[in-house]
């Protein structure tokens, strides 16, 4: 994959009163280059539990291949590749949501817990080129 067509990939989870935030972490790492600095912020959920949510930004290009090279992990990628017109919206943002429970395990699937949003260069800036764009980064992993 020579170009990475996107001008960068945000990365997002909870951890919850009830989660180990190192485990939750370790789950965001699972797609990030080694020693990638993530954020923390505190929250408070609606009965006052605290909330840790936990973010990174990936802006260079190589480290953008890093984390497509851990979705291409996904068994079901030609899935995905399929419903890009359902996951990019008339921003140009693509939308994944990866599987909190399996990352701790370093395994890359669909699911809740990890969302995953990476805006996607298009010139035009328009949802059909968005839409190209991301399908030829995907299918190419």
């Amino acid at each position: 994959m020579a170009e990475v067509p996107f001008h960068y990939i945000d990365l997002r989870a909870f951890c919850y009163a009830t989660e180990d935030d190192k485990r939750v972490e370790d789950a965001l790492r699972t797609f990030l280059p080694e020693e990638f600095e993530i954020e923390r912020a505190e929250s408070e959920g609606h009965f006052g539990n605290r909330i840790l949510v936990l973010s990174a930004r990936v802006e260079n290009a190589d480290e953008m291949r890093h984390v497509l090279s851990q979705v291409a992990e996904l068994p079901d990628v030609d899935r995905l590749v399929d419903e890009l017109d359902e996951r990019v919206d008339d921003n140009c943002s693509l939308f994944l949501r990866f599987d909190k429970q399996a990352a701790t395990r370093g395994e890359v699937a669909l699911g809740d817990g990890i969302t995953f949003r990476a805006k996607v260069e298009a010139y035009p800036s328009k949802k059909p080129k968005a839409v190209e764009n991301a399908r030829e980064a995907l299918s190419g992993l």
